[in-house]
């Protein structure tokens, strides 16, 4: 998940209709295989990689909260040559019947309006922050290219309960920071560990020194045993447990979240209840204080070791204490 994706093709797609050349394509919840296909450059600039337009599964709490989060991301950061600019992209979001604000604070995903290349994003997982009956946070995990440029967020993107759709009201992007000068070795080897996945944002993360000694630790204890794809350490995550006033672990980077087990996702009905459970005892036996998940379990070396609820439907949360 590091690398970008070898494609070489291009096209953009908004709501399943191909209107471009550079951006996404409706297929399937998660980004599809490489392509083989390849389009001659449009300039001198390296050609942009494939992507697919991000879905949700029909098992998911509230399929339609996340993929109106989402849409308005791929609107954002994604765009044909000679469309990099707010005004363009401002278009393409109120086409989709959201507020055009939205782009003032999407942050890096901007439209660079200094080219007049293309960009391309693929979002690589979308997960709740918090759902509750009428508002919602919605983490869209992305990766982002411009010509020259790989890079990408976490974008917390904030809904509200309308009809006939939710509306996306804010845009809250993660900002890791800069990268620390000298890492720890268990950070070190968690970036060098093929084991985990990690998107731009969490690995930035990593990279600024802030991620608690623990989270790292347990990471690579579970790595042992486990391929997991991370969703987020800090950036782009609420401050706070979505709806309370209580603090959450993973601003101060003392929490991780796994959205993927051994290829499975935590989200699909189809992933193995024994792989899920084995993982979030393994979580807590590796230091978790707070390990969240789609199932409910009994036990733990700890008071209330483990939860589950609507939020965390779709990955694994594992938090650790000051």
């Amino acid at each position: 998940m590091r690398q970008p994706l070898g494609r070489r093709a291009l096209l953009l797609g908004t709501g399943g209709l191909l209107v471009g050349t550079a951006g996404c394509t409706a297929t399937s919840r998660t980004a599809a295989g490489p392509s083989t296909s390849a389009s001659t450059p449009q300039s001198s600039s390296p050609p942009l990689p494939t992507t697919t337009a991000w879905r949700p599964g029909r098992d998911d709490v509230d399929p339609d909260v996340k993929l109106r989060a989402v849409q308005v991301v791929e609107a954002i950061g994604a765009w044909p040559a000679g469309q990099g600019s707010a005004a363009a992209a401002k278009k393409r979001v109120a086409a989709l019947g959201a507020a055009p604000s939205l782009v003032d604070s999407a942050g890096p995903l901007r439209p660079d309006e200094s080219t007049s290349d293309g960009a391309a994003l693929q979002v690589i997982d979308a997960q709740y922050g918090g759902i509750l009956a009428d508002t919602a946070s919605v983490m869209v995990v992305c990766r982002q290219w411009t010509p020259g440029h790989a890079g990408g967020t976490t974008v917390d993107v904030r809904l509200s309960r309308a009809r006939p759709r939710w509306e996306v009201t804010a845009l809250h992007p993660g900002r890791p920071g800069a990268a620390a000068a000298s890492l720890p070795a268990a950070a070190r080897q968690v970036l060098a560990d093929p084991r985990i996945g990690l998107p731009p944002a969490a690995e930035a993360d990593i990279r600024s020194g802030h991620i608690h000694p623990a989270a790292l630790r347990a990471l690579l204890r579970l790595a042992g045993a486990y391929r997991m794809d991370i969703t987020v350490f800090r950036s782009g995550h609420p401050l706070y447990v979505f709806g309370t006033d209580r603090p959450s672990d993973h601003p101060p980077g003392r929490a991780f979240d796994v959205w993927r087990i051994d290829g499975h996702e935590v989200v699909d009905p189809a992933t193995p209840h024994r792989l899920t459970e084995s993982f979030m005892r393994d979580a807590a036996a590796a230091g978790s204080y707070n390990v969240g998940g789609p199932i409910r379990l009994t036990g733990g070396a700890m008071a209330n070791q483990f939860f589950t609820d609507a939020t965390h439907h779709d990955h694994v949360h594992v938090g650790f204490a000051s």
